[in-house]
């Protein structure tokens, strides 16, 4: 049958796509066989016909090279290469099945919850194995455009940042290029010179200090910037910096925790019932 004859069959028979009822070979390479179901798998519902006789003829093409080398791989190479390869899948076949075995008895019982009093417990233990690599600030920030009129005002109230000021920074926002009025969250210094690009690693120490109001310009705009507090290099993190890394920490050892209680269970369970047993040199 010809690649433009099997796609025709393949938009015409919508049961086809969901089983073989023939069993129906489409190509041969020695005495491994490829079957409709494969290609049809390949296709879904989406492939315009045209389309399809080149998905078609480009599967069965791969599919054919590929069982051909096979072939010619397990003729050619060494037994010991061979018998090697062979324990690989073995091994590869059983992590794969075993991996994902445990990931769905894992899903069904695991608990994502992980309390406050966890995380302060677990800092206040490894607060010295979260030293800073980089220096962290807490600021507040506007972008203008060079041609804004009122920035003396809004100087004024992102310097004040009282409720009043706060409402008419709100109500004025739509005009700014960027703001980030979260001073209570910690940044890294790094990211702040990604937003604020007339500061480098060579002028931050000069503006990145604490309590510091400054304001720089360059052709994108003004940037009005009101650096709240820094914690530098070598100082121990805020445990809100690093939360969410001991939050995962936790869930992964939980993980392990569980993991390493199934297998425990697991022999015994199969040393009970005689189904594990090692026998004796």
């Amino acid at each position: 049958m010809g690649i433009a004859t099997l796609v025709a069959f393949l938009f015409s028979c919508n049961s086809f796509l969901k089983s073989d009822i023939n069993g129906e070979p489409l190509a041969r390479v020695g005495d491994t066989y490829l079957y409709w179901e494969e290609v049809a798998a390949v296709l879904g519902n989406t492939i315009t016909k045209q389309d399809s006789a080149s998905v078609v003829t480009n599967y069965i093409n791969n599919w054919a090279t590929k069982q051909i080398l096979l072939d010619k791989a397990i003729i050619n190479l060494p037994d010991e290469k061979i018998s090697e390869f062979e324990q690989l899948v073995s091994n590869y076949r059983t992590d794969l099945y075993t991996r994902a075995y445990k990931e769905a008895l894992i899903n069904q019982v695991e608990d994502t919850i992980v309390t406050q009093e966890e995380l302060n417990r677990f800092y206040e233990k490894e607060k010295e194995n979260f030293k800073l690599k980089e220096k962290i600030v807490k600021l507040r920030f506007i972008h203008l455009p060079l041609q804004f009129l009122n920035t003396k005002e809004v100087t004024e109230s992102l310097r004040r940042f009282e409720q009043e000021d706060i409402r008419y920074l709100d109500s004025i926002g739509v005009q700014f290029k960027k703001l980030n009025f979260n001073d209570s969250l910690w940044v890294p210094a790094s990211r702040v010179i990604e937003e604020i690009p007339p500061l480098n690693i060579d002028n931050e120490d000069r503006y990145l200090k604490k309590s510091q109001f400054f304001e720089l310009e360059d052709a994108m705009g003004v940037y009005l910037t009101k650096v709240n507090d820094v914690l530098g290099v070598n100082e121990i993190a805020p445990l809100s910096y690093v939360e969410p890394r001991i939050r995962q920490v936790l869930l992964n050892r939980r993980k392990l925790d569980y993991i390493r209680k199934l297998e425990t269970e697991i022999i015994d369970e199969a040393t009970k019932e005689k189904v594990f047993e090692v026998y004796e040199k």
